[in-house]
């Protein structure tokens, strides 16, 4: 795997991570491009969270290393991770409830002032421009706790999307959404692609990977059992045996036909 090469934007060489004696993650090695949108699937427990965390720098890997743009970030600290260009959501949303969708986002910006304060002219987005990408306008003087499921896990993303990544990891952001809530998140991520931004995302109920991801990663047990595009996939024997059960992956996905 060529970490060094410009147009990898993260990569994982032989990643493994122990919890308790026992494997969670086990010779992961991946390599997402710049501008692609890359999905990691896989069952409760496949280790898709531990990837995240590993990522992030929540958790150290047992084995192995992680590159973000070339440079070897294995043993950085959350913050400097973050402040280097790589920012994330959660699945539960994670807001200041008490501070309105606009502060919310603020902090976001304010958490990145730091890291970027050596670009010069350029003019950073406000947390209203970034709501405005998030659709969440309307909603900006509403404390964040009044705000739906949808609309905090949206504004999960402007708050990442504040402290300026150019790789995005979004976890889940369509869980437990209604049909109508999900298109609004296919829409997200067509538009953060669109701004030129990296994302990798998890989703569990494929809710999102067949419309928007250029290749999905299958996890079970902690390995990468198969990946490639989201049909291949999704059509593979043992994605469907280990993953999908003896259901073939339509049934899943039946509800955001026309997304």
């Amino acid at each position: 795997m060529a970490a060094e090469e410009a147009h990898i934007v993260l990569s994982m060489e032989n990643v493994g991570v122990m919890f308790d004696s026992q494997p969670v993650l086990k010779g992961i090695d991946l390599a997402v491009e710049e501008q692609t949108i890359v999905s990691i699937i896989g069952p409760n427990g496949a280790g898709k969270t531990t990837l995240f965390n590993v990522i992030c720098g929540h958790v150290r890997p047992s084995v192995g290393r992680v590159f973000y743009r070339g440079r070897e970030i294995t043993r950085k600290q959350p913050h400097e991770i973050c402040h280097a260009g790589i920012s994330r959501t959660f699945q539960i949303p994670r807001p200041f409830p008490e501070m309105t969708a606009l502060e919310n986002v603020q902090m976001g910006i304010w958490f990145g002032k730091e890291a970027h304060a050596d670009r010069g002219s350029e003019a950073p987005p406000t947390a209203a421009d970034l709501l405005e990408i998030a659709g969440l306008t309307h909603k900006g003087q509403t404390r964040a706790k009044e705000l739906t499921l949808s609309e905090q896990r949206r504004l999960e993303v402007a708050r990442a999307l504040g402290t300026r990544p150019r790789l995005l990891l979004l976890d889940e952001i369509a869980a437990g959404l209604s049909p109508s809530a999900i298109r609004q998140a296919v829409e997200l991520v067509r538009t953060l692609r669109e701004h030129g931004l990296t994302l990798l995302i998890i989703d569990h109920f494929l809710n999102l990977t067949a419309r928007v991801s250029d290749r999905l990663i299958a996890l079970d047990n902690g390995e990468i059992i198969v990946e490639g595009k989201p049909s291949e996939v999704l059509n593979s024997p043992s994605v469907i045996a280990s993953y999908l059960g003896e259901r073939s992956p339509e049934p899943r996905m039946a509800e955001t036909e026309g997304v």
